[in-house]
């Protein structure tokens, strides 16, 4: 079978059907082509069904604690198996839904392993083998979690895939890296009951963000139960077919521990192997990841490639971002990637967001900086909400007012750090945010607050002797 088009994207995940979509609605001929599911990792094995579990063990939390306000509710049970059964169907719906967007903008879907035979063409193995020619390539691959030698999936070692399609509740589980996966997981079957123990390699969890930030995790972890070792390297695991005993070094000091399961999240590995991308000779970084110019570009100009195998943080809308951007490249369009407003998020107890700089970076670069902090505990919406640990954070530019960058940790992080993002991209100051009214009450005042306290003039909470307003 023979299949000609102006595009052929490779690999159905959120870059690669947003990039599809995108290069459809801009007139060209496109195909998109998948060995799995549409939604790829994230829709299918990660972000969603995630999120789906973690709002299911928030749930078991709020009825479990219902009595500290005055709701006798009795103690929630849980039938796990109708939990996977709503999770899977949250996947099914969205997964049916990028099915119906393909099909409303006219993209041809092609099913099988793709391969390229030349800078034009690739052969798409499935139940039918497929030569497609295309005018241009869109590579979103995507990845898959590492594998250790020491630590091989199967049997009682897991990846996330597994852990999030367990049938049962562990009643203990061992969790090998601290970092946002980790940590998510790790917090969800704690909260589900499971005795959760993690071994990370850094001084601190979630390396990736600042310790004011993370600290409010790790108390959170401490209530639950969860024994965390930081500063620990795990060196082997044996499994039998009820358990497996992971041992590690701790601060210079061999220690074992033994549960149901091991969960191993030390990072992801990019999906480029089954390619042949070496008949086409796209350069590579030191990283193995794809070389790739301000549109996604590859050396090859008729290839680009977005999301987990090029350079940049591993998110799914960062993927998405650059999927519309090639797609306009395609186009003729005049799009470059601009990477100062990715957010990052952990769906963790209590969330954490940030975007831009933080605080330290500012001060690596030397720049001249502002900064206003507002506690959730000095807000009314989050003590309503029984919700009062966590704080607003923004750094700004000490001249000119202009937000450098922000953190958020506590309820509702994920959400209210977009009108952070929007700030760093529209130039925005701190007065203007200030001078924006935030219906009362609302989680979103503290951002007003902590612009408020940046520009020295906090209403709700004593502003610092030394704090100088912004002109």
């Amino acid at each position: 079978m023979k299949v000609t088009v102006d595009v052929l994207v490779i690999g159905a995940g959120p870059g690669g059907y947003t990039a599809a979509i995108r290069t459809a609605q801009l007139g060209k001929h496109v195909a998109i082509v998948e060995q799995d599911a549409l939604g790829g990792v994230c829709l299918n094995r990660g972000c969603i069904p995630s999120k789906a579990l973690i709002s299911a063990a928030h749930q078991l939390e709020v009825v479990n604690g219902a009595a500290s306000i005055g709701i006798e509710a009795g103690e929630a049970k849980v039938s796990f198996t109708k939990v996977q059964e709503w999770k899977n169907g949250i996947v099914h719906k969205l997964t049916s839904g990028v099915q119906s967007l393909l099909k409303a903008n006219k993209v041809q879907k092609l099913t099988g392993r793709a391969s390229f035979l030349s800078p034009n063409e690739v052969r798409i193995e499935g139940e039918e083998t497929i030569a497609c020619h295309f005018m241009h390539c869109i590579i979103a691959t995507g990845s898959r979690p590492i594998e250790l030698p020491a630590f091989p999936y199967g049997g009682r070692i897991l990846s996330s895939t597994e852990a999030l399609a367990l049938d049962e509740i562990p009643q203990t589980m061992i969790v090998l890296g601290g970092g946002y996966i980790g940590i998510e997981l790790g917090q969800t079957y704690a909260k589900f009951g499971t005795k959760v123990t993690i071994i990370e390699g850094t001084d601190a969890i979630l390396p990736g963000f600042e310790k004011e930030a993370s600290r409010f995790v790790s108390r959170t972890l401490k209530k639950l139960g969860v024994q965390v070792f930081t500063q620990a390297m795990a060196e082997s695991a044996e499994q039998t077919n009820e358990a497996v005993t992971v041992t590690f070094t701790h601060k210079g000091e061999a220690q074992q521990v033994t549960a149901d399961y091991l969960l191993v999240t030390v990072g992801r590995r990019p999906n480029l192997e089954a390619l042949g991308l070496d008949q086409i000779g796209i350069e590579h970084t030191e990283r193995g990841l794809l070389r790739v110019d301000e549109q996604g570009r590859t050396s090859v100009p008729t290839i680009y490639a977005i999301g987990d195998i090029v350079a940049g943080v591993a998110l799914a809308h960062k993927a998405s971002y650059e999927g519309k951007v090639a797609a306009e490249a395609i186009a003729g369009l005049d799009s470059t990637v601009d990477y100062r407003v990715i957010p990052a998020v952990v769906f963790s107890d209590p969330e954490i967001a940030s975007v831009g700089i933080s605080e330290t970076e500012a001060k690596e670069q030397g720049r001249s900086i502002v900064t206003g902090k507002f506690p959730y505990a000095a807000n009314g919406r989050a003590l309503s909400l029984n919700a009062g640990e966590g704080f607003v954070k923004i750094i700004a530019d000490k001249e000119e007012g202009t937000v450098l960058g922000a953190q958020i940790v506590g309820p509702e992080a994920s959400n209210l750090i977009a009108e952070l993002g929007l700030a760093i991209e529209a130039g925005i100051t701190l007065e203007e945010i200030s001078q924006t009214i935030h219906a009362h009450p609302t989680l979103g005042e503290i951002v007003m607050e902590a612009a408020e306290s940046a520009l020295g003039r906090a209403i709700h909470q004593v502003n610092k002797p030394t704090a100088t307003a912004v002109k």
